[in-house]
């Protein structure tokens, strides 16, 4: 089995020139965790709630396209609340990073609507709360 990217935690480097910078940067994953499971975790949450809240939020009922919406959300969440980088969400997603870019692009678009913009700002406070990061420096 190939070897899975984790979260490594921040520490600085003895001599390093950004060791300053890294000490500043937010807590980072669990470095145990690897980024296909958190990704995971994310796309399963966002089920989750677009199940509960998916009548306020989704307009289109066609069950192909609300997996597509919930996969697109997740790819969001996983970079912006998250900061896991695009070629690593298409790695766990099995997409490529452009089809991450094109989706954060689709949800930031949608976030115009306040339905949709209140469902994806909930999806990304629970996100942070779940793992463990906190929401001032998930947006920074």
């Amino acid at each position: 089995m190939p070897l899975e990217k984790r979260f490594e935690p921040l520490a600085a480097r003895p001599g390093h020139l950004i060791a300053a910078a890294a000490m500043a940067r937010p807590p980072q994953l669990p470095a145990s965790l690897p980024l296909r499971t958190a990704c995971r975790i994310v796309r399963q949450m966002v089920a989750e709630m677009v199940l509960l809240f998916g009548d306020r939020v989704m307009l289109r009922r066609d069950r192909r396209r609300i997996a597509c919406h919930v996969r697109q959300i997740a790819m969001y969440v996983c970079h912006v609340a998250l900061r896991i980088s695009m070629s690593d969400i298409g790695d766990a997603f099995g997409r490529d990073r452009t089809t991450v870019s094109h989706a954060c692009h689709v949800v930031e678009d949608r976030r115009d609507d306040p339905a949709f913009d209140e469902f994806v700002g909930a999806v990304e406070r629970i996100v942070t709360a779940v793992f463990g990061l906190s929401e001032v420096a998930a947006h920074e």
